[in-house]
């Protein structure tokens, strides 16, 4: 109901303006009354065409804002145009100049309507060479205007002639209004849906302005017009349907969206088709520059006046034409230079990653080697501590005998221990997320770390908060976490100086549980690095560059962050940040305020 008394408002405004117009050039007598009337009206006419297409400008997509916005600069150049009529007509009181040159205004207005055409705010799709695009349609406009300077401006400045001036004016403008036709019927039958019914509009308005403009051409060339008469009728209403299709297309602006079409559905061959015509039909007119001077010197019967004129013309376009195509051979040059810098760096980045699935596979067989040992290893420790235990609690051994079972016995639980941790490590146990405790993991880990650790110049040192909240998590991917961290600062400390001190300590930060582990090593040379894949400082073949980038993404996964700096004293600092499941374990204060209650006994 809402469109449909739209339409009729539309209707009615169309039908209502024609007929005023229409009285008045029935009823007023041809003189200075209907001049006026007629210029007035159609001054206003292109103001009300813009308002309609000019509503449609404040979308959030800029190539249909573009296209509307060209659309109202063609109807604001031939209101600027239709303001000299006004001028002469109306202040003036004399007719306008059968040779003026202000009418190449109303040659340069159909202009932003091919510029719009080539905008094709139907389609949904990216930046796809749009410089080159730009600079293509700008050489074939510059070719446009030399054009008109070729086959026109010679008779208004080198031998002035009306009838050939008219006659050259009405042919190049109308072959110019005949291609917007004939753009805007190829856009209406590609489109679909509120985008067709909005070109449609256009191709009908743009018709009926080329055929109104022909009509009163030929009227003025037989000095039978005159401003106001029934031959401007046309000409009003196409500007009228102009604002229409404008208040239309905003009406259904919301449907827009839904009838645009991807840039899929152009497909890439009629993409690069259009891209290539449009390249080599600006290459062409670039070309044929020298064809127009052949034909001027050779072919042309004109006097040598209009020769020269255009001799002119074309040594003049030569220097903006030139000026194009070099600037867009510049920018092509720069685009494959881009794109071969980007071919480089894809192939590294191929090699990269095929490198990178190697390393995985070595890390995987490593790791299925290890729980393998395991395993086995697993199978002579359970008998050794059978029999360790069996010597041990022997009451008919002596006493030093069950004193070696008993070590040899608690040797064998702190190697099962170990093995146990290896294969947690080794990723043979299945990942869950569940309640920890973050001492516990952290002493598994450098107790798995210490095995061989033969330089006694190297130590760790733990401090251990013991009362830290639970963090819940996977208890094999924090080891795994805190292993690396670990056996990174041995490695440093024992490559720099022969060995050193790493600190762990873990303690409570806010709703967070930290654990740090400082070391005296060198330091890092670039810690904005540390965590990037395959970055490692260590000799080929001791480091893969792997093992942090693992754990960056391990903490990422429980939600917290792993930072690393170098301290003020030297040496490298790790600080991995964990949520705390703050119920698991009671605060701080709550446990000093429980023990300073009263205990209050039943009576």
């Amino acid at each position: 109901m809402t469109s449909s008394r739209t339409y009729a408002w539309i209707a009615g405004v169309f039908i209502l303006f024609l007929g005023i117009y229409a009285a008045a050039s029935l009823t007023l007598p041809a003189g200075q009354s209907l001049s006026t009337f007629g210029n007035i009206a159609q001054c206003l006419v292109p103001l009300l065409a813009n308002a309609g297409l000019l509503l449609n400008a404040g979308t959030p997509h800029w190539r249909r804002n573009m296209f509307w916005m060209l659309a109202a600069l063609s109807c604001t150049l031939w209101m600027i145009g239709q303001f000299q009529w006004t001028y002469y007509e109306v202040y003036l009181h004399r007719p306008l100049p059968d040779m003026y040159p202000g009418d190449i205004i109303f040659f340069l207005c159909g202009i932003p309507l091919m510029a719009a055409l080539a905008l094709r705010p139907h389609l949904k799709r990216s930046e796809i060479q749009l410089r080159f695009g730009y600079i293509d349609f700008i050489l074939l406009l510059a070719w446009w205007i030399f054009l008109y300077a070729f086959v026109v401006l010679p008779w208004m400045y080198a031998e002035p002639s009306l009838g050939q001036y008219n006659v050259t004016f009405d042919w190049i403008n109308t072959i110019q209004s005949m291609v917007i036709v004939v753009g805007f019927g190829v856009l209406w039958l590609r489109s679909r849906g509120t985008w067709r019914n909005v070109y449609a509009n256009l191709f009908g308005c743009q018709a009926l302005h080329m055929l109104s403009t022909l009509m009163i051409n030929v009227a003025i060339d037989l000095k039978v017009y005159h401003t106001g008469d029934l031959y401007d009728l046309p000409l009003v209403a196409s500007f009228l349907w102009f604002g229409a299709a404008g208040l239309i297309a905003y009406k259904n602006s919301a449907s827009l969206d839904d009838s645009s079409e991807p840039s899929l559905g152009e497909g890439a061959d009629r993409k690069r088709g259009e891209s290539i015509l449009a390249s080599r039909l600006a290459m062409a007119a670039v070309v044929s520059l020298p064809v127009f001077a052949v034909y001027t010197i050779k072919f042309g019967h004109d006097s040598p006046a209009v020769r020269e004129f255009r001799l002119m013309a074309i040594l003049l376009a030569a220097v903006p034409l030139g000026f194009l195509v070099f600037l867009r051979q510049h920018l092509a040059d720069r685009d494959r230079a881009r794109l071969l810098a980007r071919a480089e760096q894809s192939v590294e980045n191929l090699q990269r990653l095929q490198a990178q699935l190697v390393q995985t596979e070595k890390l995987v067989s490593l790791g299925q080697l290890a729980a393998g040992a395991a395993h086995e290893i697993n199978n002579p420790l359970t008998a050794i501590l059978g029999y360790s235990d069996l010597l041990a609690d022997d009451m008919s051994l002596p006493e030093k005998a069950r004193a070696i079972s008993g070590k040899i016995r608690d040797q064998a639980r702190r190697t099962k221990t170990l093995v146990g941790n290896l294969l947690s490590f080794a990723r043979q146990v299945p990942a869950e997320r569940t309640l920890l405790d973050l001492n516990t993991v952290v002493t598994n880990a450098v107790q798995l770390r210490a095995l061989d650790l033969r330089n006694s110049g190297t130590k760790i040192e733990m401090k251990l908060e013991s009362v830290l909240p639970g963090v819940r998590g996977d208890g094999n991917q924090l080891m795994q976490v805190f292993f690396n961290i670990v056996s990174n600062a041995v490695d440093a400390m024992e490559s720099h100086n022969g060995g050193g001190t790493l600190t762990i300590k873990t303690m409570r930060d806010r709703a967070n549980v930290a654990i740090l582990f400082s070391d005296t090593g060198p330091g890092l040379k670039e810690p904005h690095r540390v965590f990037d894949p395959f970055y490692t400082t260590k000799p080929i073949g001791k480091g893969t560059g792997l093992g942090l980038s693992i754990c960056f993404g391990i903490v990422q996964e429980h939600a917290g962050k792993i930072l690393c700096y170098n301290s003020q004293t030297g040496g490298a600092v790790f600080r991995v940040e964990l949520p705390a499941v703050l119920a698991a374990l009671p605060t701080r204060e709550s446990q000093l305020v429980s023990a300073a209650a009263p205990v209050v006994k039943d009576p």
